[in-house]
């Protein structure tokens, strides 16, 4: 039975778990579970729940799209591309990731219910970020959009200790989370029309965010 996944995918998959791994080896996710004041289970319940999630995608509603020529497609990726379990045919689904969705959505929400961080603050830092990320996001034809990784990260520990340094870390993967899905994904939604992208997850990994990686990321340089 062919795997329903691009190899693509299960590249960025064993990237993620690897790096994640390594984290958890050096400590670094246990400095930044306590800092947004987790305990041990609730942060590996998250970890794991997120790996898990990253694997599926919901589907909403499909829109009219077109293939771009060949050639405007990165030789590296042409290979791969092709042998993606869905076809393109006209047409891109849209669907939102669970792991890089709907499970930071949520934990966004829980920190905001139980860190003092003012709903003004959210929505300046969470702007901020997303207007970086809209920038420095690109479209790749037959994958989806791309933003270098450290990008969010950076700018999200950068906003969120600049304007609430008690409540940085916080903030931090708050603004970073949700100023990717808002910059990279939502804010470039026409530029999915023109990549020729079978599926177009909100959060998923083949729009190269790394959600997850995003807010961990922050909270540890805030």
């Amino acid at each position: 039975m062919p795997s329903p996944y691009s190899p693509i995918q299960l590249l960025l998959f064993l990237a993620a778990l690897g790096f994640l791994l390594a984290l958890v080896q050096i400590g670094l996710l246990t400095i930044a579970f306590e800092k947004l004041g987790l305990s041990q289970a609730s942060a590996f319940l998250l970890l794991f729940s997120s790996l898990l999630g990253s694997s599926i995608n919901l589907p909403l509603f499909s829109i009219a799209a077109t293939r771009p020529p060949d050639e405007l497609i990165p030789r590296q990726l042409r290979g791969l591309l092709r042998q993606t379990a869905r076809p393109f045919t006209g047409r891109t689904l849209i669907a939102v990731n669970v792991g890089g969705c709907l499970i930071p959505l949520t934990f966004s929400l829980y920190l905001i219910q139980h860190h003092p961080v003012t709903l003004d603050t959210v929505i300046y830092a969470t702007l901020l970020v997303a207007l970086i990320c809209y920038v420095a996001a690109r479209p790749i034809p037959g994958v989806g959009i791309g933003i270098p990784i450290f990008v969010a990260p950076l700018v999200a520990a950068a906003v969120a200790t600049l304007i609430a340094p008690d409540y940085s870390a916080p903030l931090a993967y708050i603004g970073g989370t949700l100023g990717v899905l808002l910059g990279a994904d939502i804010l470039r939604w026409r530029d999915i029309r023109t990549i020729g992208a079978p599926v177009a997850s909100i959060g998923g990994a083949g729009t190269f965010d790394g959600i997850f990686l995003t807010g961990i990321v922050a909270v540890l340089l805030a």
